[in-house]
Order: structure tokens, then sequence, then C-alpha cells
């Protein structure tokens, strides 16, 4: 059963890694760096790339299926976010059996929707406000 609210799906393919390189390797060698730049946006910067890559990190030194969890969460809640069809046990299953590509299609979902994720959530917002001169207006001004 899928994602009700799913408009479409991912723009890029599980084993497209290839269309973009930089991400795979990251991915590859750091992949705590690149988990937790999907996460801090995904939170929508209410947590820190550092704090999720550190986390990422620590899980990954316990246990492969506490690190598995931890990536099916945020894959499932960028999905929803993005109203991308799928469902949270395919979401578990990737993020268990390849969670190297599974970062991977996040990563590059993020690029294809316009995000520079290395600049994380707050860097966007920078990026996306630029051109604006001035304050909105208040309806209704200020009064005592």
């Amino acid at each position: 059963m899928g994602n009700k609210d799913a408009v479409g799906p991912w723009s890029t393919g599980f084993c497209d890694c290839f269309s973009d390189c930089s991400s795979c390797c990251l991915t590859l060698w750091c992949p705590c760096v690149s988990f937790g730049r999907i996460a801090e946006i995904a939170d929508r910067g209410t947590t820190s790339c550092c704090a999720n890559g550190t986390l990422f990190c620590m899980l990954a030194g316990f246990t492969t299926h506490l690190v598995s969890l931890y990536a099916c969460i945020y894959r499932t809640k960028l999905r929803r976010l993005h109203g991308i069809e799928g469902n949270q046990c395919a979401d578990c299953l990737v993020s268990c059996l390849c969670p190297h590509l599974s970062i991977c299609q996040q990563y590059r979902e993020l690029q294809a929707r316009g995000f520079d994720v290395s600049a994380g959530w707050d860097g966007n917002v920078q990026m996306n406000s630029r051109g604006v001169t001035a304050a909105p207006a208040v309806q209704g001004g200020m009064s005592r």
C-alpha cells in the first residue's frame, strides 16, 4: 500500500549513482556526512548536519540494525515530505540491504528538487530569499 498523498516516483533510479559521482563518492567514503546533510534538510533546519551525522556514525559503530533503522526513518520522512511514491516497508528494506544506495538516491532527489545539499537548510533558505529588498508589509500597520 503506497502513500496516498504520493504525486510521483523518485527523480532518479535506485542504482543511478553514476549520474552524480560526487555524491556517490561522498556517500561511499563518508556516509555520515551525506546522511547528516539529508537529515538537516528533511528536518528543515531543526537539527544540524553535524548532530545527525555524528549519531549516524555512532549507531553504525554499534550495529548495522540501528543505523539502518535511523536511515529508514529519514528516507520515509523525505519521501513523505516530497510526495514520492513508496511505503515504509520498502524504505526499511532498501535502508537495511543497500544503505549507501538509499542515501545516494535521497541526496540526488534533494538536488533534483533544487536544494544545494552541501549548503544545509539555512544556506538554502538564504539562497532562496536573495533579492528580497524589504520586509513584507504588515496588514493594518502598528498601533498602541
